[in-house]
């Protein structure tokens, strides 16, 4: 029974996450992203919060980003460009409106980052901790676990 549920989670991951393509040239970084879409749009609200705190960011340039159509998989992915690559945030807003049909890989380019180089292994590698940080702080409901509210309120 537990591996019937197993595998019919792992397919249902796979056609939820699949649904979301950011053009990479990473299915692994292209499914970690459709993974952090899709937690973010279980609490947008925490994940906002997160990002503020993470980055240094106001909440009113995320609000902004959601309200241009952005996924929140490629809000956190134009940080983490604006982070590894060095470049303003602006900078690569302003390439993800001009060069959006083209893909993120293409994006991510632009703004100095290589395919295989140290720097795109790096944005791989902090998406894959991002996902699998998600995953552990959920129990087997896709809830968050004791302990692990994303509130950042007053603590009990």
């Amino acid at each position: 029974m537990k591996t019937s549920i197993a595998i019919i989670f792992t397919l249902v991951s796979f056609f939820t996450f699949s649904q979301f393509n950011y053009d990479t040239g990473s299915k692994e970084l292209d499914a970690d992203l459709g993974f952090i879409t899709v937690e973010a749009e279980r609490d947008l609200g925490g994940f906002k919060a997160d990002l503020v705190s993470d980055y240094n960011i106001s909440l009113k340039k995320l609000d902004y980003m959601f309200s241009i159509g952005m996924k929140a998989g490629e809000v956190y992915l134009t940080l983490e460009i604006s982070n590894i690559g060095g470049k303003p945030i602006d900078d690569v807003l302003a390439c993800y409106k001009s060069n959006k049909d083209k893909g993120w890989g293409y994006i991510a380019k632009e703004m100095g980052i290589k395919p295989g180089s140290p720097e795109f292994h790096a944005l791989k590698g902090k998406a894959k901790n991002k996902k699998d940080k998600a995953k552990s702080s959920k129990g087997s409901s896709g809830k968050p676990t004791k302990g692990t509210s994303h509130s950042k309120g007053k603590k009990k």
